[in-house]
């Protein structure tokens, strides 16, 4: 684990509150987008750290190419490099089978026990979470913060529902960058610039590493 995990492992066994953000993803690739939204739910959520969690084999995705977990697992680092709050887990590349966001939170509560944790995920993907893989046990492993900006927001009817279903969910307002991991890889196929979507270490392993250079190799990802 990453020092600033290790962190709150230890805050933990001390009786100190310890909140963890999980924000998992294709991350592919990364962008400015993902690390706002991060940002925002470390604040609005006092959180004490937000963990990148990239998908190996993601469970929505099976009929659709995805970079090299390795690849992904490194732009994400890329990505999160220089700010002491962000810390990156290669749990779900290195896990064999379809990756499942259940598992990931048996492992997390295990290896930190009495460290309160915190999904992040997009408002849209809120509203689907009973049909999650053993979503059940999803609602007792952590609390959910929901990503809502203009068009993508969750009504009271919505959370009253998924609150029936014992998620406990929690919405929070992201700033309007509206950028997808899709767009960049087709701006990219067809040689535009992603320069200031990306961190720019980002870019340079997106060219180093010549990816999405043909679509049809790549898939048309979420």
């Amino acid at each position: 684990m990453d020092g600033a995990v290790d962190a709150l492992a230890q805050r933990a066994r001390a009786g100190t509150l310890a909140r963890l953000g999980i924000m998992g993803g294709t991350f592919d690739p990364p962008h400015l987008g993902h690390l706002a939204c991060a940002e925002e739910a470390l604040e609005a959520f006092g959180l004490d750290a937000v963990l990148f969690v990239p998908t190996g084999r993601p469970a929505f995705k099976q009929d659709r190419p995805v970079t090299p977990g390795k690849v992904r697992l490194a732009m994400v680092a890329a990505a999160v490099a220089g700010n002491p709050a962000f810390a990156v887990s290669a749990l779900e590349v290195e896990r064999p089978g379809i990756t499942y966001a259940v598992d990931t939170l048996r492992e997390l509560r295990e290896e930190l026990p009495g460290v309160e944790l915190v999904f992040i995920v997009g408002a849209d993907a809120a509203l689907t979470l009973p049909r999650w893989h053993e979503s059940a046990e999803l609602g007792r492993l952590a609390m959910f913060a929901a990503a809502t900006r203009p068009g993508f927001e969750l009504g009271e009817e919505a959370l009253r529902v998924l609150r029936e279903r014992r998620f406990d969910v929690r919405p929070f307002v992201v700033p309007g960058i509206d950028i997808s991991s899709s767009e960049l890889r087709q701006r990219v196929a067809e040689g535009r610039t992603i320069r200031y979507l990306v961190p720019e270490a980002v870019r340079e392993i997106i060219e180093e590493e010549q990816l999405y250079r043909k679509e049809a190799d790549h898939g048309r990802l979420a």
